[in-house]
């Protein structure tokens, strides 16, 4: 199928100490967050200046994909957008719009099924075209989840790699380390709705979808680590941080903090957190691992490592590349695990909005 844009999508964030809580409030709108909470969060964003390294973090993976994609044959324009910070998703659509983009394909920085990871950027950016009256003008794709994709994963593999090393160096055997996945906790009721409808009965609940990407992920970077370190096993577990909402709605668990103290009490000695459920080092990362769990581990007595998040690491770079060429050219789609290639159009009524449905792009 033919395009003349890409948006890489995102999420946006603070680039100002002015910003962080008309941020926060944009972000949490309608759920129901307490304002305690709001203001505790704040002071992670104000503890790094009171800006979010996400957007630069966007730009440097933008300048990226500019200077990799020729080299792929992928020679249209790429933009950026972000739903809840400048450069808006309603901006930059006008932008193309008045550029002569017809036809656009959008990647987001998120490789896994939920609401708030792919419906509500679907929902964001049908609302940007009819902002400006350009719903039945231009046409806006998605690229599929790419939860299992190689170019996602390597950079994992090698940081997961790389931990355990300096784990066993520092006289950590595997039988006393555990690797913990973190990702971004969820409604449970969104986990439970994750994905196609078709596919539910297939996942347990209540993570759905969402959890069962995560694990087929994690034990395709396992796999991998202890083939290349020789071992037969080292403990590791899903989990989750960085919960936000009303603490009477069930979330997914074990939050990482508490999965770290149970570690400690069964014996081990060394953790390692894995941002699985991330693309970069933003604020969730910095400051929910790099200080709240690292604090953890450090009053438990327990080794910590926390490994990188794929970033811009070149073999994340062209694995965005070859999901782009499976749109423009029908290039193979590659997935690591049994659940994928995950589809490349999302199914009506995968990862619904709960409180109500909106119009949304890319679904059929």
């Amino acid at each position: 199928m033919s395009y003349d844009a890409i948006l890489l999508t995102s999420f946006g964030g603070p680039e100002g100490p002015d910003d962080v809580m008309p941020y926060l409030e944009r972000v949490t709108a309608g759920r129901g967050v307490p304002y305690d909470r709001l203001v505790e969060v704040s002071h992670h964003y104000m503890a790094l200046g009171g800006v979010s390294p996400i957007n630069e973090q966007n730009r440097q993976l933008l300048s990226a994909m500019r200077e990799r994609f020729p080299e792929r044959g992928i020679n249209i324009p790429i933009y950026w957008g972000n739903r809840n910070s400048a450069p808006y998703f309603a901006d930059v659509v006008k932008e193309m719009f008045d550029a002569g983009h017809r036809r656009v394909l959008a990647w987001v920085t998120s490789a896994y099924s939920s609401y708030s990871g792919c419906r509500q950027y679907r929902e964001n950016l049908h609302e940007a075209l009819a902002t400006h009256n350009l719903v039945a003008q231009m046409t806006i794709d998605k690229v599929r989840h790419y939860f299992d994709h190689p170019g996602f994963l390597t950079p994992v593999i090698e940081g997961v790699s790389s931990a355990l090393r300096e784990t066993l160096d520092a006289g950590h055997g595997t039988e006393n380390t555990v690797v913990l996945f973190a990702t971004h906790s969820i409604p449970s009721a969104m986990g439970e709705t994750s994905g196609p409808p078709h596919r539910r009965t297939e996942f347990s609940m209540p993570g759905g979808a969402y959890a069962a990407q995560h694990e087929a992920a994690a034990q395709v970077v396992m796999n991998a680590v202890l083939s290349e370190h020789g071992s037969s096993t080292v403990d590791w577990q899903l989990v989750y941080q960085s919960r936000s909402g009303s603490p009477h709605v069930p979330w997914l668990e074990p939050d990482v903090n508490d999965a770290i103290a149970e570690a400690a009490r069964q014996g081990k000695s060394a953790v390692i957190v894995v941002p699985i459920g991330f693309v970069s080092d933003h604020v969730e990362v910095i400051w929910d691992l790099d200080n709240e769990a690292k604090e953890t581990a450090q009053q438990f007595g327990v080794m910590f490592r926390r490994t990188p998040t794929p970033g811009t690491h070149p073999a994340f770079v062209d694995g965005i590349a070859s999901l782009v060429l499976e749109r423009l050219s029908a290039a193979p789609k590659q997935a690591l695990t049994n659940l994928g290639p995950w589809p490349g159009q999302c199914a009506v009524g995968c990862c619904p909005n709960l409180r109500r449905e909106l119009p949304v792009i890319s679904e059929g």
